[in-house]
This record gives C-alpha cells, structure tokens and sequence, in this order.
C-alpha cells in the first residue's frame, strides 16, 4: 500500500473515482491524495521548491547562484512526474551517459504497480533481462536505486518516512535479485537456440511439427476439439512458434507487444488458458528428444514458457464478461455482462480492453467475428442516450473518437449495421409545438474529423453505391449542407470554364459557317480560326493533361481492370471519363485535318474564297469531309459531357440517370433489329427478278433499314407488290420487326423503369456526393473553417424547452405527422448522480420477444408438473378409498359366513 500510494502521487495520479474502497480509512486515504494531486499546481512555489531542495539532498547540492539562474529561466520546466524527476537527478549526480537505466525507466511502472503480483514481477524482470542484454557496456543496479530514492523522496516530500524507504529498498532488492540471476544468460542462450534451428532440416523440422501436436494431444486430449484448422495451418503456427522463441531474445520489447496483440486476439477465440501448460510440456519434450545440447533446450523452455505467461495473462486480464458475451452472439447475455458497468465507463468497456500497450475493440471484433447479434446491441447501447440530472451520456463521441473510421468498417464488415448507427444520431422530441417537433441529428463527426478536416464517411457511403443507404435522413442532411454550402457554387465555377469552351466551340464550327452565304469574309475567318485556335490551345491541352495525369496514377498504382482480358486503366470505368477520352482523341483528329493548317502554303491562291485563315484550298476540300465528321462527333460528346450539371437538381439528376439505366434495353433492341436486317437481307438476296432496292445485301440492308424505323419511301412499296416472295419476305420482317420487337421494347423499358424508378433518387444523391467529396479537398481552408464554424458544432442543443443536452449536432424542426413518436427517446432516471454508479434496470429491458418465450415455457412446464401432481394425488385417494372398501366388504363377507356356519 505505501508503495502504491507513493508512486500515485509521485507520477500526480488522481485516484480513480470506479475502484471500490474496501474500506472507509483506505477510501479518506485515496480522497487526499487526490486533493493533494489537484492542488499540485497551486502550490507550485512551496512544493516544487521543497521537491528541489530534497532531491538535491539526495544528490548534489545547488549553489545559489544556480538557484537564481533557475528561477530567473523562463524556459525552465520542473519535474512533474517520476520519469521526468528520475532524469533530472541521473543528469545531476552524474549518471546521465547510464543509457541502460532508460531501459529499466521504461518498464518501472509495469513493475511497481504489480509488485503484489510475484508471477506479473517475475515476468517483468525476465522482459527486462532481455531487454538489457542488449546494452552494450557496463550495468552497476546500485546507481539506479539511488537515483530512485532521491527522485522519489523530491516527489513525495510530505509523505516520505522510514516505512517508505524500507519499502521502496525492499522492491528494489527484490528486482536486483532477480535481474542478476539472468544477467548473463540470453546472449548465450540466445546463441544456443540460434544454432539449434540452424541445424534442423527439412526432416526434423516436419518431425518436430508432427511431434508437437502429437504430444500436446496426448496430454490434453481436449485441445484436440479446439484445433480444427487443416494440418498445412497447423504446421505452419508450429513453425511460427519456434521463430517466437529466438526472436524473443533477438527483439523481446517489439516480440511482448507482438504477443500480448496475439492474446487479446485469444480472447475472441474462447480458447481455455489451461491448454497452454501441456502445449509448451509437448514441445519441450519434442525438442529434447532432437537435441544433445543441454543449453538450447533450456534456452527453447525458458522463451517459450516466458511467451505462454505472457499469452496465458494477456488472455485473462482480457477476457472480460464483455468478450464472454461477444462469444456466444447472444443480445441478452451482453446486456446482463454490461448492466454491471459504471455508468462513466460504460462506453469503454464496449469499445476498448488493453492489456499493456495493446489493446482490442469488442465492437470491432463482434463485427469482424460476425458476431452481428451483439454487434448490433452494443451500437444501439452506445448510441442510447441516458440520463440523471447531473449528465447526459451519450456514446457518439466515445465510438467515433475510439473508431474513427467504424463507418467504413461497417459498411465492409457488416452493411446491415450503417443503418442502425445513423438512426443512433438522430433525437426526435416526443412533444409536438404548433404542429412541429424538433429533431437534433448528431453529425458532427459526419462532418468533420478530429484536425478540423473534412471526414470520409461521405466518400465511404459513395464507394458503398448504396442507394438506399446514400437516402437515409442523417445522410440526406450532412451531404445536403456539405453540397449547398460548399461544393455547389465551387463545382459551378469550375464547370463554368467548360461551359465557356462549349459556346466557343459551338461559335466556331456551327455558327460563324452559316453567318452569310458564300464566302467566307476575313472578319468570318479570322474569328474563326481564333475560336478553333482556342480550342486547340486550351481545351484540347487541359484535357489531355488530365487524362494523361490519370492514366499515369493508374499506371504508377497498378489499378487496371480487365475488359475481355485487356488490361484497362480503371479510372475509365466512368462514362464521364470514356466520354473525356473520346473526346481528346476526336479533337486530335481535327487538328490533323484542320482545313486552315493544310491551306496555309495556298491561301492566296487562284481559288474563290482565297485569302488569310481559307481552308477552302484544293487540299483543304480534300480534308473537309473527316474534318467535318470528326467536328461533329466533338460537337455530341461536347454536349453529353455537360449532363453533369444535372446534379445541380435532383429530380432532374434521377431522370437522367434514369434514361441511362435503360438504354441498355435499346441497345438490345437495335443489336435484334441489326440481325434481322443481315439474315433477311442475306436470304432475299437469293432471289431472282429483285427490284433494285433488293439487288445485293447492301441495298437489301439498306433497305430493311429504312423500312424498320420508318423512312423507307411509299413509292417504292409498289415494286415490292410485285414480286410476290419478296412481299412475303417483307412483310414477314415488317412483323417481326414492327410489331414483335417494337412492343418487346416498350415492354422492356417499362420493366427496367419499375427497377430503377424506386431507387432513382439514391442514385442520383451517390452521383452529387461523389462530386461532393471530389469538390470540397479544393476548397479554400479559410473558407472551409467559416463553413464549420457556421454549424456551432460545439454548442450544445436543447432537448425540449430550457434542458440544455448534447454538443455536436444540429436542430432542425420536422412536421409532427413525418415521424410520429410517443416514446421519450431519452432514457431518464433518478437516484444517485454518481458515474462510479451503475445504470439501474430500465423498465420493460427484459420483455423482448425471447424473454416472452421463456417465460411462456417455464409457465407451461409449471403448469405441466402441477396438473401432474394433482391427478396422481387424485388417483392415489381413489386406490386408498377402494382399498378401504374392500377391506370393509371382505370384513362383511366374513362375518356373514360366521353368522351362516353359526
């Protein structure tokens, strides 16, 4: 106890408000330390100065003139806890190049707080003689406990007595005793075990992994139910092991968090500790038996027994009631195992359990274990706000703080789960006012993430391609303030310069052509060879940077998907960016066959029209018609590229969308159409005495084509009447056609519209916020940081009028007939305010369907065994009443036999 007390207050330690006094003198004892810990700081002069005086004492004295400098130094910061103490007197006395006490220093804490513990000291002094035969030099233990006691007695200067000086040497000596009984030993065991492994072959290390197990079953029969892995599996965690052995002397700090990470995942396996003692006997035995070197088994024990205490205690200080309830997926048991916690660390004990440095998620793990039962009551636990009239406690904070990313490890994991997360951050009042209620929705960490910065859960939800996830109401308004406060108007500006280049474009190829009949003017070429030039200079370069920028990311990170096993770069799995692509490559193409280019050797030639920037040269007519093609090629993408700004709408948006989800049909429709076209172009091509729309395959295709959709001319039918096989060809693919396929159609695109129509909107919300988390990295930090200032994420919301209740929301007023509700979504309750208190039992907790059931049964069974016991009590007094009744006849019987002998 002195230890422990001592060293709290030596490293400024308040006592921890949940441990349970055990009794009223231990529990006055930690409220003064505590009060002494906060009055630290008030009374920085007297005990920091008194702190300096008595370290000195312990070492050497300061001269005044160095007590000045040290007042006087603003830069100056004074020792506040044990390590920081420990350091400024090393450096005073003169151990300041000991660099091996900075090796005990790191793992002192582990050993004062367990020094009730003789296994958990025991295991600590075995790391740290590892540890320190690293060190290269000499180690004199003596020099650290003086340093200790002075260091401890500067801290602890009210306090410090006899008592704490017997104690204090006593830990020490305990520890020095134990540390010189391995000094020396790892390095040489450490080369032992080296040399054993090095010698084993491909024979004996199968022998060893066969033996392993074969031993380990045959003293625990029982772990063979646990080990269900395949035999490759098995192997290979043998191996595993043995490579733990040796890098347990070769890295043992990095080797302990590596095991203890190992235990806690243990922990979600329910494997019983009692199965790590026989293992570690079965591999002892095996390795003895392959080896004549006394030293490398005892090296290969004492490793692997150090990591199985290591395993054996990280699983036991982890395997909370929690972690039990994880393991069975039962919603009752988890809520029986944490209706025991405080009701200040009840969010804690659902998202974190560490064990040393390490430390597990149990909400984490119940998701990755698919464990979704628990999973889905330790979010609606978290999320439930609960309240005395002190505080409102909320775990909103706690999981987003402890798991920044759990949206995306939900939608990974188990995208069932989002949902009951976002209907956790919403509040509705269960009070209506003027026919509204008032809605808080706790999106703060939606928003933002702990630098201030914009948070992913947005890009998360997009990559999902959810649409019914993208229109859940917490979504719909964070995605909502993101777009119309600042993505919308960047994302206009920046589609403004694409708009710009359109008009250009539409100026110069399909404008100024038609301004006045016959030639050209040198105004009309001058202007447009300006356009087209601008064309060519800025539009043409900015999108090929763009695209070769991506194709070189796509490159750089390997991200290819295969279209018919050829490797594609996959940012062109966008329509916008295959449509981006086609475009560069037409716009190339025009400029090859700029008309002005090629007539620039012949513009004043003996040509009408002739004159600077004609392209009506010889060799310019030449190109026209490509250059033509090719312009309007430009010209249809130019416009299907500027459908984007239909997010600016979303009706218009899911219309859009829409139509490009069912033209597939009309794709199908036309690839139909073009194969009866060939088969019965090809056939009535066989014919003789064809009219001449029907001589050869092409002019039958042609033909059929135009009588398909509609063009082809009425005149040309009376040919047709006149060869009867050829009418009936006709009329057959007319039917076929007109009717079967059209109507097909029509049928087609009505039921992929039913699909679609229903998640529509959703579609159209993942296409805006796509562009929203795209829009908003460029946005200005000035600009963004006014954005989240403008929400007042920090202040907190009303409830219902004057109950001021939880920061990190926002407020917002429904119509009551949206949501109607009657049930307080706040769970209130009276009595103690304390946090070191547990939540009492809400009412109705118990009354789920389950709980019914059972009661339900045991009430039958009940009900069962009573009726039971009454019909045999029943049948037992008739057999006694007969029994009665016989004997009384028979004694009738007799007596009228005597009375007739008589």
């Amino acid at each position: 106890k002195i230890i422990n007390t001592s060293w709290k207050t030596a490293n400024n330690k308040a006592a921890d408000l949940m441990d349970q006094e055990e009794d009223a003198m231990a529990a006055e004892g930690e409220a003064k330390e505590g009060e002494e810990g906060e009055d630290g700081e008030a009374k920085d002069e007297e005990g920091d100065g008194k702190a300096k005086k008595d370290g000195m004492d312990g070492g050497e004295q300061k001269s005044g003139e160095e007590k000045e400098a040290a007042k006087d130094s603003n830069n100056m910061r004074v020792p506040t806890t044990f390590n920081e103490m420990f350091l400024f007197n090393g450096a005073v006395m003169g151990f300041g190049s000991s660099t091996w006490m900075q090796l005990i220093l790191d793992q002192f804490d582990n050993m004062v707080m367990n020094v009730a513990n003789s296994y958990r000291l025991q295991e600590e002094c075995d790391v740290l003689s590892l540890v320190l035969a690293k060190y290269k030099g000499n180690i004199n233990l003596g020099e650290f406990k003086a340093v200790m006691l002075a260091s401890l007695r500067s801290l602890v200067p009210k306090d410090w007595n006899t008592d704490h000086e017997v104690a204090w040497s006593w830990l020490w000596e305990n520890v020095e005793r134990m540390l010189k009984a391995l000094m020396g030993k790892p390095a040489v065991q450490e080369k032992a075990l080296e040399r054993l492994i090095m010698s084993l072959t491909e024979d004996a290390v199968n022998y060893l992994r066969r033996e392993v197990y074969k031993r380990f079953f045959a003293l625990a029969p029982a772990g063979q139910d646990y080990f269900k892995q395949s035999t490759t599996r098995l192997y290979w965690i043998a191996d595993k092991i043995v490579e733990m052995t040796i890098e347990m002397y070769r890295e043992p700090k990095k080797m302990v968090e590596d095991i203890s990470a190992l235990g806690l995942r243990h922990v979600g396996y329910a494997i019983p500790t009692e199965f790590f003692a026989p293992f570690v006997s079965g591999a002892v035995e095996v390795v003895r038996g392959m080896t004549t070197d006394d030293m490398a088994e005892d090296a290969f024990r004492w490793s692997l027994t150090l990591i199985s205490k290591i395993l054996v205690r990280t699983i036991l200080e982890g395997s909370t009631i929690v972690m039990k309830a994880i393991n069975t997926n039962s919603e009752k048991a988890l809520r029986k195992a944490i209706s025991v916690a405080p009701r200040g660390k009840r969010s804690l004990e659902l998202l974190n359990i560490t064990v040393g440095t390490q430390s597990i998620s149990p909400l984490y793990w119940a998701i990755e274990s698919g464990s979704l039962k628990t999973a889905t009551a330790m979010i609606k636990d978290l999320l439930t706000i609960r309240a005395d009239r002190d505080n409102y406690y909320y775990g909103c904070d706690d999981i987003f703080s402890r798991h920044p990313d759990v949206v995306k490890c939900l939608l990974q994991n188990g995208e069932g789960l989002v949902p009951t997360l976002l209907d956790g951050l919403i509040w509705r009042s269960r009070v209506a006012v003027n026919g509204v209620r008032r809605v808080n929705y706790y999106v703060k960490h939606l928003i933002v993430d702990e630098e201030g910065k914009l948070n992913k859960p947005l890009e998360w939800l997009v990559d999902s391609k959810d649409p019914k996830l993208i229109c859940h109401p917490v979504v719909v308004l964070f995605s909502d303030l993101l777009w119309t406060k600042v993505a919308r108007l960047y994302f206009i500006v920046g589609r403004c310069w694409y708009i710009f280049t359109l008009i250009v474009f539409i100026f110069s190829q399909s404008i100024l052509k038609h301004l006045s009949e016959g030639p050209e003017t040198a105004g009309e070429r001058i202007a447009m060879f300006a356009c087209r030039a601008f064309i060519y200079g800025c539009s043409l370069t900015m999108l090929l940077r763009t695209q070769l920028k991506s194709v070189y990311l796509d490159i750089k990170g390997r991200g290819f998907q295969r279209i018919a096993g050829v490797p594609i770069p996959k940012y062109l799995s966008s329509w916008k960016e295959c449509g981006t692509l086609g475009l560069v490559i037409v716009l190339i193409i025009m400029l090859c066959y700029e008309p002005v280019f090629h007539c620039a050797g012949d513009m004043n030639g003996d040509f009408e029209g002739a004159g600077l920037f004609t392209q009506v040269c010889p060799a310019g007519v030449e190109v026209q018609d490509l250059y033509s093609t090719a312009s309007m090629i430009a010209m249809i993408l130019y416009w299907a590229l500027v459908t984007d700004l239909s997010i600016l709408s979303t009706r218009i948006s899911a219309f859009v969308l829409v139509c490009t989800r069912v033209i597939s049909e009309l794709f199908l429709f036309l690839g139909a159409l073009a194969f009866l076209i060939v088969s019965f172009a090809s056939s009535i091509s066989v014919l003789n005495n064809l009219t001449p729309g029907f001589s050869g395959i092409t002019n039958g295709m042609l033909s059929l084509f135009q009588i398909g959709i509609g063009m082809y001319p009425q005149s040309h039918f009376e040919d047709i009447r006149e060869v009867t096989i050829l009418m009936a060809a006709v009329s057959i693919f007319i039917i076929l056609c007109l009717v079967f396929l059209l109507n097909l159609l029509v049928a087609q695109l009505n039921g992929a519209y039913q699909v679609v129509y229903a998640d529509m909107v959703g579609y159209a919300r993942l296409q805006r916020g796509k562009i929203t988390s795209d829009t908003i990295p460029s946005v200005s930090a000035k600009r963004w940081t006014r954005f989240v200032e403008s929400l007042k994420l920090d202040e907190k919301l009303e409830f219902n009028e004057g109950d001021v209740g939880l920061a990190g929301g926002i407020q917002i007023n429904e119509p009551a007939s949206l949501n109607p509700t009657t049930v307080d979504a706040i769970k209130r309750f009276g009595g103690s305010t304390s946090p070191a208190m547990q939540w009492p039992e809400e009412e109705g907790a118990n009354d789920d369907d389950e709980n019914k059931f059972d009661r339900l049964e045991k009430l039958i069974v009940r009900a069962t065994k009573s009726m039971g016991g009454s019909s045999s009590g029943k049948k037992g007094a008739s057999s006694s009443g007969n029994g009665s009744s016989g004997n009384k006849s028979g004694s009738d019987a007799g007596a009228s036999g005597e009375e007739e002998a008589e």
